[in-house]
């Protein structure tokens, strides 16, 4: 009880020192438990919108099944469809109370009266689809009413919103079968969440029109049951009259899962993004709290030989500096649970402003996110304490007759500078090979070891080198500050150790900020000479969702009198057999012989 009440006391203590060692922990934690809180809340708003959408039994084209929600779609345009008589079919199963044929398409692009694009600009599509009962399990109409018949169509709310658009204005609908004017007749709003896309809806004749040429068919067809049966028995009925390879069936729980996993795939990004900050976070953390408790066992060193004087043991002295470790790794950890959740909110937020609307009510909190948090905070701040902690346990009784520092804080160890150097060496080394490696994929080794060796040995050696550096920058620039300045560089040179560790901390930050910067304008200057050296094209036209473009307006472009020429390019995805007899995927490509003037290549062999 003793250790723990004089652990509570020097805590107190040092306030001042313990929150800046705290913030670090507490930025750690934040970032981690945030990241948690954002993805499963994401994960829970887009399964309630898939639940909430989703029948018993969903029917899709078999082509689809290797597809992803989330890729361009067909490269002609037109979806993949079923035949409409399938709707029929189906509803004759037993156990099956409503088959609905839904058409859905993110081939097409629509533009106001001002020729401008009403889809979203973060790169969400914008879907046209035809209004059915399907529509009201996660839209409501709020203005006007329903489409009914050619050149009429609903938007939803949050592109009326952002496009300041309005019941009676005027669209064009393009699609790969022409551009058709259309008036906004009703608004409907998102009962869920709007995933970031622009939805307009039409009838089902204007959508077959529109989107499949007037084919009579769907894109998906939606079966409820009646109750009577399973979904996986209702599956199976439904499979044995249409045929179980013919089309893509889902239970609606297959159907939740595989959209949970595509969704997850495009976090994972964002996921690592915030992970890799809390593991930057950590590291620089490590550092303070190493710093924060050498300074703090440094400045009692008289009070700990005072303590061993009259009876304490060195058990018991490591136990007092681990214990104040733990009050402050639980106590950041508290705090960076409750700042993560505030990050999470404001990651939502920030969601908000790309056009996802996610609301707090489907803040999802699991009991994980706070064990996680704080055992990893409590577990970094002890590791990063125990050194100092196993210093302060060897401070002997006879430290209470001196005013000096522990030995150890005087001069930092030879086989640790040592060391440091070996491994700076080999670090410079690899970035050297890094250098003159011929691909990028050849020199990601060399790289990631140089990176590793590199910090590792300068964090090593540091303490050497911070005689030499402070000397030399003190003849530089702290000698014009007076008697201030040699205070300085006494103060800097009398602990090199803590000096040593507080500049590598700044070295990491700085490293990482230069990394970026260099990776960023890299990647910015190698693109942009890629393309002044192989384009000779003046202007290029694409469709902004990647789809055919129009007759009419390559059309147009022809007619442009200052123009010299117009080169077309047509691509398709195809299946080729090699000559060895190897399948694989290749992109053919039918031009013309202006395209020589327009992009540069260079032919291997051949003409």
């Amino acid at each position: 009880m003793t250790v723990v009440k004089t652990s509570l006391r020097n805590f107190f203590a040092h306030k001042g020192r313990m929150i800046l060692s705290g913030l670090a922990v507490v930025l750690s934690v934040a970032f981690v438990c945030g990241t948690l809180v954002f993805t499963a809340t994401m994960n829970t708003t887009f399964d309630k919108l898939f639940a909430d959408t989703a029948s018993n039994v969903m029917i899709a084209p078999a082509e689809e099944e290797e597809e992803s929600t989330f890729d361009e779609g067909p490269a002609n345009g037109v979806p993949e469809t079923v035949p409409a008589s399938l709707v029929d079919e189906v509803a004759a199963v037993d156990g099956v109370e409503r088959a609905t044929g839904t058409i859905a398409a993110t081939s097409a692009v629509a533009v106001d009266s001002d020729n401008e694009n009403i889809g979203p600009t973060t790169g969400a599509p914008t879907v046209v689809a035809n209004w059915s009962d399907i529509e009201l399990r996660s839209m409501k109409i709020i203005e006007g009413e329903a489409p009914a018949g050619p050149g009429q169509v609903m938007i939803d709310s949050d592109t009326a919103d952002e496009k300041d658009l309005a019941i009676g204005d005027e669209l064009r609908l393009v699609t790969v079968f022409g551009d058709f004017p259309v008036t906004i007749g009703g608004i409907a709003e998102f009962q869920v969440t709007n995933p970031g896309a622009a939805v307009i809806y039409t009838d089902l004749p204007t959508a077959q029109e529109y989107l499949l040429g007037g084919e009579n068919a769907f894109t998906q067809v939606y079966v409820d049951s009646t109750g009577a049966v399973t979904d996986e028995a209702l599956k199976d009925a439904v499979a044995a009259v249409i045929g179980a390879d013919t089309y893509k069936l889902q239970t609606a729980a297959e159907y939740i899962e595989e959209n949970r996993d595509e969704i997850g795939q495009v976090l994972s990004v964002l996921e690592y993004v915030l992970l890799g900050f809390a593991g930057i976070a950590l590291l620089v953390g490590i550092f303070l709290i190493v710093n924060t408790f050498s300074m703090l066992v440094a400045q009692r060193t008289r009070e700990i030989g005072l303590m061993r004087a009259i009876g304490s043991s060195r058990r018991q002295v490591n136990r007092s500096v681990l214990i104040e470790a733990l009050l402050l790794g639980f106590l950041g950890s508290a705090i960076g649970f409750g700042v993560g959740i505030g990050l999470a909110v404001g990651l939502m937020a920030l969601m908000g402003a790309f056009g996802m609307n996610l609301s707090t009510e489907d803040l999802t909190i699991d009991w994980t996110v706070p064990v996680i948090g704080i055992v990893l905070g409590v577990i970094v701040t002890l590791l990063a304490a125990y050194i100092p902690a196993r210093r302060a346990g060897k401070i002997s009784p006879m430290a209470a007759l001196r005013d000096a520092g522990t030995p150890g804080d005087v001069r930092a160890g030879r086989i640790r500078a040592t060391i440091g150097a070996v491994l700076t060496l080999a670090g410079l080394g690899a970035l050297a090979a890094t250098g003159s490696a011929e691909d990028a994929a050849g020199g990601s080794g060399f790289l990631a070891l140089g990176i590793l060796f590199s910090l590792t040995g300068l964090i090593l050696v540091g303490p050497a080198l911070v005689g030499l550096v402070v000397r030399a920058l003190s003849a530089i620039l702290l000698r014009g500050f007076g008697s201030v300045g040699r205070l300085a560089e006494r103060n800097a040179l009398r602990n090199p150790r803590r000096t040593g560790a507080t500049a590598s901390a700044l070295m990491i930050g700085l490293a990482l900020v230069a990394g970026l910067s260099v990776v960023g304008s890299s990647m910015v200057a190698s693109a942009t000479d890629e393309i002044d050296s192989s384009l000779g094209a003046d202007y290029i036209i694409q469709t902004s969702n990647f789809m055919p473009i129009l007759p009419e307006a390559a059309e147009a472009a022809r007619a442009v009198s200052e123009l010299d020429h117009v080169t077309d390019v047509r691509d398709v995805e195809t299946e080729t057999t090699m000559p060895g007899g190897e399948s694989v995927d290749v992109t053919l490509s039918v031009t013309q012989a202006s395209y020589e003037q327009d992009f540069t290549s260079d032919v291997l062999e051949g003409d």
